[in-house]
């Protein structure tokens, strides 16, 4: 049973580092910081913040729009009593992230420890694109992944897949075409963590089964 698990692990290590590869471009240079990383540059890949810094640019040129990304291991230490004081301090929190910037903008914010992710936008621009769609497709398979990857990982490749989309949507509601877009990467990437995470989940159960059957049988 171990050696099987062991290669379940292997597969899945190699799914990982194949979604890796769509993300990746040896051709990108590497970035420590960008503009529109408000917070939260140490927790993303130097060659996924360099493309950020493409696609913000050029969305920003050609739209005015800006989009950012604020994400931190947690909003605060405090524990809270209930989910309401809980969401209350988010909101304020998160209205203290926006108040400073300038029309219109999108902010993608994720506060790991508080499991929050959210999408901020301006009022000019509120119909623009689906949030729930951005964020259920693009942003929380990566980041509610049950595996061995990094956290570090995780959030890396969950803030570029849900940026790229968001410039993308926002390119395509304007009618203009970014050529800094990846296309259809963002969605493929999505798609195969939701593939590997449901295949995971299914064999997982199966070996579960399989378990407690034997068991009974001795």
């Amino acid at each position: 049973m171990r050696i099987i698990v062991l290669k379940i692990g292997v597969l899945f290590a190699l799914l990982i580092g194949f979604t890796t590869t769509l993300i990746s471009d040896n051709s990108i240079p590497t970035l420590t910081k960008s503009k529109f990383i408000l917070s939260g540059s140490k927790m993303i890949d130097p060659r996924s913040i360099a493309k950020i810094d493409e696609m913000g640019n050029e969305l920003l040129d050609k739209t005015g729009i800006s989009v950012y990304i604020y994400a931190k291991e947690s909003y605060s230490n405090r524990k809270f009593n209930n989910m309401k004081d809980k969401i209350s301090f988010i909101k304020s929190y998160e209205a203290n992230i926006t108040k400073n910037l300038k029309n219109p903008y999108i902010v993608l914010t994720t506060s790991l420890e508080d499991t929050h992710i959210n999408l901020l936008i301006s009022s000019d621009i509120k119909g623009i694109l689906d949030k729930d769609d951005i964020l259920d497709k693009y942003i929380i398979p990566l980041l509610a992944s049950k595996d061995k990857n990094s956290m570090y990982a995780k959030v890396s490749a969950a803030m570029f897949n849900g940026y790229a989309a968001i410039t993308d949507k926002v390119a395509e509601a304007k009618g203009i075409e970014l050529k800094s877009s990846i296309g259809s990467v963002g969605t493929v990437t999505s798609t195969i963590w939701r593939v590997a995470m449901y295949t995971i989940l299914v064999i997982g159960l199966i070996f579960y089964t399989i378990a407690v059957l034997k068991s009974k049988k001795d």
